[in-house]
């Protein structure tokens, strides 16, 4: 049987030494006869290995870091591999493992990464370095610190992948691990108040843009999930809306929703309405309710001729489209998006902060805190109010008349 244990021991360098032609003691080795310090242990395949060290400090703490590896059945040498084969197999292992578009963005950074330090660079000697030259090379080129703390999250997370579960890294040898995002001032969220809304229900004018609205509005769902929606997915009777995945079929598109999530998350009486409207008027037996047959036949069809990717727009013009309203309605600079938020902000009045991360579809709660969540007008207004009184119930006190006649 193998042993796990890590041993260290002194490795001697020359012959016993002689005095007078007699060999010194063992007694006398230690001072007498050079050495070093050797740590010898054995891989999962039985195989005996051994590193030497100058001192014993040295060498023990090798050892105990070691141990730790080989009780887990993780003391292998990696295999070796270089930068740019890494790149090719991380394209065909993710693929279907992630989003198109997150997987395109990591294909992005890691092209971007090869071009600096070179496609046969080997995975194991990337150090540090290497990532904060790389970095600070993104930064000189112009690019803003967003999208630079971007490349710096991606990349992390890429090579957290080629430790585990890949195995071409030990633990501790990410070399973007410890490298800090750049510091950059928060953008402020932009909160669609209900009269905004309202006005830009007033200017929206077809059905299709009203439902459309009101399901980001009220319903808080992100912009594929509305244009992939289909009747299926509305339960009129409780009023909600399921957002989950679609297979590839006669009548359906395949794609997947953001960290492949399947929730559920309230409709309002309005947008139930407006769905109930646009039902009326949909297509016999067609799915979707966002996407025109027409649309979707065309889809269907570069899907089939290989010309089609989940980067391409399901809808096309619709940012644009959204912007005539926004324009003839009023209201000042927004997005579709910003409607999205609107809603997570509204639900966090009233709702449990847990309970907003799931209808918000996020799997990480930071995210709901830190990107979505916004301080309102009359939420300024409230903490303004609420000191106004504290003040004035202390001014109420301080005047108060004492026992003796006078004011306290």
């Amino acid at each position: 049987m193998v042993t796990k244990k890590v041993s260290v021991s002194r490795k001697w360098l020359e012959p016993i030494p002689e005095e007078d032609g007699i060999k010194i003691p063992r007694s006398e080795w230690v001072k007498k006869r050079r050495h070093c310090w050797i740590v010898r242990w054995y891989s999962t395949a039985g195989k005996r290995h051994g590193k030497l060290f100058d001192k014993r400090k040295e060498a023990e703490r090798y050892a105990r870091k070691l141990q730790v590896l080989v009780d887990s059945g993780k003391q292998d040498e990696p295999s070796k591999i270089t930068l740019g084969q890494f790149v090719e197999e991380h394209k065909k292992v993710m693929r279907g493992q992630v989003a198109h578009a997150t997987l395109m963005d990591q294909l992005r950074a890691l092209h971007l990464l090869q071009e600096f330090v070179g496609k046969d660079m080997l995975l194991q000697r990337i150090t540090s370095r290497d990532a904060e030259a790389f970095i600070a090379s993104r930064i000189e080129a112009g690019l803003k610190t967003g999208s630079v703390n971007k490349d710096i999250r991606t990349l992390k997370r890429v090579f957290n992948l080629a430790i585990e579960p890949r195995g071409y890294l030990r633990d501790g040898q990410n070399p973007f691990a410890k490298i800090r995002e750049r510091k950059q001032t928060a953008k402020n969220i932009r909160y669609v108040t209900v009269p905004e809304y309202r006005a830009l229900m007033e200017a929206a004018g077809s059905l299709w843009w009203k439902a459309l609205l009101s399901t980001a509005y009220c319903c808080g769902l992100r912009r594929s999930e509305i244009l992939n929606l289909t009747w299926a997915d509305i339960d009129f009777d409780a009023q909600r809306v399921r957002v989950r995945p679609k297979e590839s079929g006669i009548q359906t598109i395949r794609w997947e929703p953001k960290d492949h999530q399947h929730r559920v998350v309230p409709m309002s009486n309005e947008t139930a309405q407006f769905l109930v409207d646009l039902q009326a008027e949909a297509p016999e037996a067609f799915p979707y309710i966002f996407i025109p047959p027409k649309r979707f036949h065309r889809i269907k069809e570069r899907l089939e001729s290989g010309r089609w990717n989940d980067r391409k727009a399901v809808i096309n013009n619709l940012t644009r489209g959204f912007e005539v309203i926004r324009s003839k309605a009023g209201v000042s600079k927004c997005t579709p998006h910003d409607l999205r938020r609107s809603a997570i902000t509204n639900w966090a009045q009233e709702l449990p902060v847990q309970v907003v991360q799931e209808f918000a579809g996020h799997s990480n709660i930071a995210t709901t805190r830190k990107y979505y969540l916004t301080v309102r007008a009359e939420d300024v207004e409230r903490a303004s109010q609420l000191m106004n009184r504290m003040l004035s119930a202390s001014r109420a006190l301080d005047t108060k008349p004492t026992q003796n006649g006078g004011a306290k």
